[in-house]
């Protein structure tokens, strides 16, 4: 059973992350959480700490705003993802209808572990999944069957396509890892409907964050730039 003492002194310990302030005195971060469903509205985004996998250990949040935030997480060196930690925003709109989606970001990471960070994008309430890769590490793979490599959105990909039961799931894996970039999501979302895999759909919501599946020990993952553009 997990010791939600133990827990939350973990989580204090992991969140109290300091800043220097122009007259050198230190300050902890706008918010922090050791709740496994913690969460946090700021400027129109949504940070959540989200654990919500089987076999995980504690897990804590802290963000200064939602485009400077990191998580504490020790998880154990099990199969299946036990959390993911993200930053969204809602678009809430036709596919059709939307000129440009863009995003940028710039992450610092472990170099151990087993985890993915990557976008989580929405589409038809919980229809679609379209999941893109930015960076991996570790014993971690998309879910379904690879369809091909693809230059698209400013990235070249290789292109999974699958279930998990519940949804239909494209998953894009970047050919090679990055720490930061912009990814045009619009031009990704428009290549799957002229593959034929979807129609003319709602784009629910862009999430961002960190899918960990083993981070034995404890470890530390930083967003410290992000931001969703759309018209």
């Amino acid at each position: 059973m997990r010791n939600p003492l133990r827990s939350l002194v973990c989580g204090i310990a992991a969140v109290l992350v300091v800043t220097l302030t122009p007259a050198g005195t230190a300050q902890a971060a706008a918010w922090s959480s050791s709740d496994r469903w913690g969460t946090w509205s700021n400027g129109g985004y949504i940070v959540r700490n989200n654990v919500w996998g089987s076999g995980y250990g504690p897990q804590s949040i802290w963000a200064d705003s939602y485009s400077s935030w990191g998580v504490w997480a020790n998880h154990p060196n099990t199969g299946g993802v036990k959390s993911y930690p993200h930053v969204g925003r809602t678009i809430g709109r036709r596919l059709s209808t939307v000129r440009s989606l863009t995003s940028d970001f710039t992450v610092s990471r472990p170099n151990a572990g087993s985890y993915a960070t990557a976008y989580d994008i929405w589409v038809n309430g919980h229809d679609y999944e379209i999941m893109l890769w930015m960076n991996k590490q570790g014993a971690v793979g998309p879910i379904g069957s690879r369809q091909t490599t693809a230059t698209v959105g400013g990235h070249t990909w290789d292109v999974y396509r699958g279930s998990n039961g519940s949804n239909a799931v494209f998953s894009f894996v970047r050919t090679s890892n990055t720490n930061s970039g912009s990814v045009d999501v619009l031009a990704v979302m428009n290549w799957i409907r002229n593959r034929g895999w979807y129609g003319d759909v709602t784009i629910n919501d862009v999430q961002f964050g960190f899918e960990i599946t083993s981070s034995a020990g404890g470890m530390n993952f930083l967003t410290n730039s992000y931001s969703v553009s759309s018209s």
